[in-house]
Order: C-alpha cells, then structure tokens, then sequence
C-alpha cells in the first residue's frame, strides 16, 4: 500500500466537513454499521463526518470515487469485499487497484449471509429448496446486489454444486430486492444477515442455511450450507479505507479514531444483535486480509470460468 506526504497534518486537521463515502444504497447493513460510527467520528473530530450513498456496478462506482479524491483525510472509503476483492478479479476494466490504489485503516466487522426464499415458496429447507429448484420447469429467480457481487458469486457456487441451474436478477442493493421478495417477484436470494433477520423473525421470508462454515449464533437453528456441500463458505465484511497517500499520521488517528467508536458498548450491542461481528483490525491485517481474499477468488475464477460481467 502506498505511503504519502504528511498533507494536512497539525491542529488545522480537520477544518471542514469529512465525507464518508458509501457504495450501497440507504436501509442496508451498511448504513447500521457506519452511520452510528460517523456520528462518534464527528464528536471525536469537532467536524461533520457526512455519508454520500453511491450506489451501483456492484460498488465500484463508489470505490473509484473515494479512491481518487484527494489523498487529504477528507474522503473516507467505507469499504467492502466486493467491490474490492471480487470486482477486480471477475469484472472487466475495474478503474482502480486495490493493492496500489488504497491505504487500509481498519476491517469493522464480518457479515454472513444468509439464504432467503419467499415465505411462499412452498420449501422448509435446504434439502426441500434444491429438490424443488430441480422439479421446477423454468430456473428459480435468485437477487443479488451487482454482477460479480457476494451474493451473486455465492448462489453460482450454490448452483455448481447442486447441478441446479438459476435465474441472475442483478440488483444494486439488498432494499429493492427484498421488496421484490416480498411481493413474490423474486424466489430467493444470498443476503447479509442484518438484511434479512427482521423478515425471517416475522416469517414474511423463510430462512433456509447461512453460508459461513458454521452455524451462527444469532440464528442458531439455520444450518450451514456446508453441512450440506461441505467446503463452501462466503463470508462479506466491511472495513475502512482511504485513498493511497494518504499520510500515516492521519491513517493511525483515524484507526485509533475507529477503535474507540466501535469499542462503545451500545453499538456493539446492535452490531451482534443484527448478526455481524466486530472485528476492528489494525491497518496491516486489513491489508493482508485485502491480498489474502483477491488471491483466493483469483485461484476460484480460474478454476471455474466464471465471470461477473
């Protein structure tokens, strides 16, 4: 990752607003995760930390934009996996690199996902869901949030290992889609939990498997898909970045900054509740988190063939 000069540095930073940039739309798990932590940022700093929501292309819209704004401490990544780590490796003529292109603050928390069908799909479980996906004479239709996305790239993998074909309805957020559920236009989807808990908690959406290698504690009696297709796991997770050049003085005040918001006992309160996990890693594990999950859906990619647009 890319080291910069020390632009900014003293008692005038900050002396304007700070913008944190988000690549998902309004009402997801993302706005839980960041708007809170945006407010103790704002406190700590004595300046408006103010959320853009950019929504589309599966984050990258978002991603380039706060990638290339001024390296100054005023443009605040909230970043996520896939934009950065399943974009560049299955979409074509990403403009950025996330390797070169960055400078890691933090990994806030891990988000499982879950599969969710409509209430009425007439399944009570995995084993129920795949057989009746084989028996149907037209694809079940799955959502996801963008081509190449989590959710789009884990219901393939679903759908490779079960030999069940599946209908792609690319979306650019969890909101629209759920609606759509709902509503009976879409049949199932691989959301992150703090999407989805509400709906499964009063049965307008049936939960099926979660898609971590075990189960989770806040929903305990949903299996693991592993249990059924051992070895497969699709974890998300959400983290803070700024451009590369960034100097290293302002990265550890935001890291510190950070640390102590989500240490804050009512946030992590709601942030486990809704079924995510606090990581709040240091600059360098980030990073190396970064590498270590581009080479590992490289190696898949390869393998596979699949491409996400």
């Amino acid at each position: 990752m890319a080291q910069g000069q020390n632009q900014g540095q003293g008692p005038n930073w900050p002396d304007r607003p700070i913008r944190l940039i988000n690549p998902w739309p309004p009402g997801g798990p993302s706005d839980l995760l960041s708007r809170p932590l945006n407010q103790k940022l704002s406190s700590a700093l004595g300046r408006p930390v103010v959320m853009e929501n950019r929504p589309g292309a599966n984050g990258t819209i978002a991603t380039a934009l706060a990638l290339r704004s001024p390296p100054d401490g005023y443009t605040i990544l909230l970043a996520h996996a896939g934009p950065l780590t399943l974009a560049p490796v299955f979409q074509s003529n990403v403009p950025y690199d996330p390797l070169k292109d960055l400078e890691p603050v933090m990994q806030i928390a891990s988000v499982p996902t879950v599969l969710v069908c409509r209430a009425d799909l007439g399944v009570t479980d995995l084993a129920s869901f795949i057989a009746k996906a084989k028996a149907s004479p037209q694809p079940l239709s799955y959502a996801s949030v963008g081509q190449g996305s989590t959710t789009h790239l884990g219901t393939e993998l679903l759908s490779q290992l079960s030999g069940v074909p599946m209908l792609h309805v690319p979306y650019t957020g969890s909101t629209q889609p759920i609606i759509d559920m709902l509503a009976g236009r879409i049949d199932f989807a691989l959301f992150s939990i703090g999407a989805v808990t509400g709906y499964l908690e009063d049965g307008r959406l049936k939960g099926l498997a979660v898609s971590t290698l075990t189960r989770v504690a806040r929903l305990p009696d949903l299996p693991a898909i592993a249990e059924t297709y051992p070895g497969y796991e699709l974890n998300s997770w959400y983290g803070i970045a700024m451009p590369a050049g960034t100097p290293r003085w302002l990265i550890e005040r935001l890291h510190r900054e950070y640390t102590a918001a989500l240490g804050v006992a009512e946030y992590k309160a709601v942030v486990q509740d809704s079924g995510m996990a606090i990581e709040a890693t240091d600059p360098a594990s980030f990073g190396r988190k970064i590498a270590d999950d581009l080479k590992r859906w490289g190696e898949f990619a390869r393998a596979t063939g699949i491409r996400g647009g």
